[in-house]
């Protein structure tokens, strides 16, 4: 029932969405050339999908505490590793994009909120070699796990917190520089995303942005992105159904809020919706 909830949701956005050929901003139109139709393929991809392929196939359980909204298919305490990196992993596709956002927009100070398996981690951290990735995660066994696949590649620009965000965040934040780079997934409720927003907001900069993974994800993730479209401070948002965008750009005059879906995502979308 819930996935075809998200089918219908994805429909309707769908029959929104523009192309950049629709698009007027020279800065958005430049987003969807140079981020989400560049079709390069970097030294790092083959490396962390070999290894998204090795968690895949793992067999091994854990016990797992979720602190968040958990998973619609995953509800046991007691998970295997392949199935929570199906569950959880973010795909191969945003994963490229998490990366050329941070390597285009030179992110040093980097914060993921959810590490689950590090996958998306590691792709943040290959992308911004001269910078930091502080990574939160609740669940202390999947932490381990995620420790594991950053010694495989010997990445060693990621520092990983763990614990519940509501009490590691603040700490953190008390401590960091300005960020650069937020990717928020975890926790898909309403009242902790739009918290944690405005807690990063406090140690953000005019060029800081912000990623939220699963925006359509149920009735409360959707009035979350709502509400942080119609935030003072978020001055530009892409929605891209799957996740959204947000920046604090300071030379935008006027609020603006765009749907987009390039032409060669598509059959992509279409096919993960319809498994």
């Amino acid at each position: 029932m819930k996935r075809l909830s998200l089918l219908w949701r994805y429909i309707k956005w769908f029959w929104q969405a523009k192309t950049k050929y629709q698009i007027h901003s020279p800065f958005v139109f430049t987003f969807i050339k140079d981020i989400l139709e560049d079709k390069r393929t970097y030294y790092a991809f083959k490396y962390i999908e070999k290894l998204r392929k090795l968690v895949l196939s793992d067999a091994r359980k854990v016990q797992v505490n979720d602190f968040g909204a958990g998973s619609y298919i995953e509800k046991q305490k007691e998970r295997k590793v392949s199935g929570i990196a199906k569950t959880s992993l973010t795909s191969p596709l945003f994963c490229r994009m998490l990366f050329k956002m941070v390597n285009s927009y030179q992110s040093r100070n980097i914060l993921e909120m959810g590490t689950s398996l590090g996958i998306s981690t590691l792709y943040l951290a290959h992308a911004g070699k001269k910078g930091q990735v502080n990574t939160m995660e609740g669940c202390p066994n999947i932490t381990n796990l995620a420790q594991e696949n950053f010694d495989r590649l010997e990445t060693t620009n990621i520092k990983v917190i763990t614990g519940e965000f509501d009490k590691t965040l603040p700490s953190f934040l008390d401590k960091t520089e300005p960020l650069d780079f937020v990717f928020i997934d975890g926790n898909h409720r309403y009242e902790p995303t739009i918290r944690y927003y405005e807690w990063c907001l406090k140690k953000s900069h005019e060029n800081t942005i912000f990623v939220f993974d699963d925006i359509y994800w149920s009735d409360e993730m959707v009035q979350a992105w709502e509400a942080i479209k119609e935030h003072p401070s978020s001055l530009l948002t892409i929605d891209l159904f799957f996740m959204g965008i947000v920046f604090l750009r300071k030379e935008q005059k006027i609020k603006e809020h765009f749907k987009l879906v390039p032409a060669s995502w598509k059959p992509w979308v279409l096919g993960f919706l319809s498994n």
